[in-house]
């Protein structure tokens, strides 16, 4: 049974680079290195963001392509403007998905989609806790 995320892996052909980029982003330094891999701790349940060098990527990608995960956010717009702001590109601009769902997607400057949304249910079992 899948109990939630517990690493999500981007790959990046400058990691100092993207190891930056994704500090700046998050407003936190990695708490692990090591050579080709670098991780952060993020948000409410501590979920691990790993950058891995692209050397190390399973299939080379010219494109963005797979899953995307969304990241909870309180403000949908002004996450997805910062992004951009930031250097990514814009995958899927804002859409609401219904009462209380709104996401938006990017590319980071790496190559990888990036999401960001707001999720009520998420939310909600958060206040649950």
């Amino acid at each position: 049974m899948l109990r939630g995320f517990a690493t999500l892996s981007y790959y990046a052909a400058d990691l100092e680079a993207a190891t930056a980029w994704y500090a700046e982003v998050l407003g936190i330094e990695p708490y692990f290195r090591r050579p080709g891999y670098v991780e952060f701790r993020v948000g409410d349940f501590q979920h691990e963001l790993g950058i891995i060098d692209a050397q190390y990527r399973p299939t080379a990608a010219d494109v963005p392509a797979g899953e995307i995960v969304y990241w909870a956010v309180d403000d949908v717009a002004a996450a997805y403007e910062r992004l951009l702001e930031l250097g990514a590109t814009s995958y899927q601009p804002l859409i609401e998905r219904g009462p209380g769902f709104t996401t938006a997607s990017v590319v980071d400057p790496f190559g990888n989609i990036l999401g960001v949304m707001f999720n009520q249910h998420y939310l909600d079992v958060l206040a649950g806790r």
